[in-house]
């Protein structure tokens, strides 16, 4: 959060438009992949100059540029190939973005929060995906570099070994692959979340421990920000499937109503895990507090039993010259036989009343 503030007032007072990377994959080179396909054949170029983009575009088929690490000079390029208006580079380049739909005429642009799970001591990571689908050629953004595990390397996969209808289809049943792929991640993150939490639940109600506390606030943390990467993603596909935007065939609305649907699947799961992680919050408590009360529960019990035995010890120690019961042969046994017989009676007592 400190150094997304950072970030932030870094941009204060620059106009609008201006073009600086906030985000925390810095790379001094972006690598650019174009896909170029039909029906036929596939074509694949790596490490592709800015300046020949435009004309890779005019190819025949289906192009399909793939950005790998963001610079503004990369991405200021791209956009002045395609004439994109600076504000939709600002929104790529500045990688905190609310997940957005923008609809330009020439091009659309959609912006959305990829979340993949990872081996590292995070479990997930976040990253913004940004597409500009065009005509005939869709665009994507990525702020991880090649090496990195790309949420998009299934959709390539399929391209090139030429798998289902997209090689067949245009360039909007791309973007609805690529975005699709993005949600089909939401899924397997929750199925990590999910199997966190009952782990956790079964640990709290066996023996709840202080760092179970610490962890189910960091499950929340977690399905908190999830819930914001997601939310947003609802209004802008229920947007896309309703045909409310440019170079959206009428073919695709059907696969992007079932992407719809993934994502208000993904958000009622959500919302049931953050339940069941108040449900456990409530559960720690309550069962810490009866555990502090059947503590205090037994030392009152406790103090009850030795109150009268503390008096009557008290009353024989206070060594005043006159008192007869010192002078007895057997007083003090007879005073200790008093005093285990107050005990017994007080618990069987106890017992009865059913407090122990």
């Amino acid at each position: 959060m400190a150094r997304l503030a950072k970030n932030l007032a870094s941009k204060v007072g620059l106009p609008p438009g201006t073009l600086l990377y906030f985000g925390d994959t810095r790379t001094d080179k972006a690598h650019i992949t174009v896909l170029n396909y039909n029906s036929d054949a596939v074509t694949e170029i790596n490490d592709v100059a800015i300046a020949d983009l435009a004309q890779l575009v005019e190819r025949p088929g289906v192009t399909w540029i793939h950005v790998q690490g963001l610079t503004s000079h990369a991405v200021e390029g791209i956009g002045r190939q395609f004439a994109i208006h600076p504000l939709v580079l600002e929104d790529i380049l500045h990688t905190n973005q609310r997940p957005k739909l923008g609809d330009y005429g020439e091009y659309l642009c959609v912006i959305v929060k990829s979340l993949a799970i990872t081996a590292w001591e995070a479990d997930y990571k976040d990253e913004q995906v940004s597409f500009i689908l065009g005509p005939n050629y869709v665009i994507s953004f990525m702020e991880s570099l090649p090496g990195d595990k790309d949420v998009l390397s299934n959709v390539s996969e399929r391209i090139k070994n030429q798998r289902g209808k997209i090689c067949r289809l245009g360039a909007d049943y791309l973007f609805y692959a690529l975005l699709d792929c993005v949600v089909d991640h939401y899924f397997l993150l929750l199925e990590h979340l999910g199997e966190k939490i009952e782990i956790l639940e079964d640990e709290i109600a066996v023996q709840p421990r202080p760092e179970l506390l610490h962890e189910l606030h960091a499950l929340k943390h977690d399905l908190l920000f999830m819930r914001k990467a997601v939310w947003p993603v609802r209004e802008l596909v229920s947007a896309l499937e309703r045909g409310r935007a440019s170079h959206i065939q009428e073919a695709t609305f059907i696969y992007l109503r079932d992407v719809y649907d993934h994502v208000i699947q993904v958000i009622e799961t959500v919302e049931i895990y953050r339940d069941m992680l108040s449900g456990m919050l409530d559960i720690y408590l309550s069962t810490i507090s009866n555990r502090m009360s059947e503590v205090m529960k037994m030392l009152t019990i406790i103090s009850t039993i030795f109150i009268p035995l503390t008096f009557i010890a008290g009353v024989y120690g206070m060594n005043f010259e006159y008192m007869p019961e010192l002078r007895w042969e057997y007083g003090y046994f007879l005073i200790l036989s008093v005093m285990l017989a107050m005990g017994l009676l007080m618990v069987c007592f106890f017992r009865k009343k059913r407090w122990l």
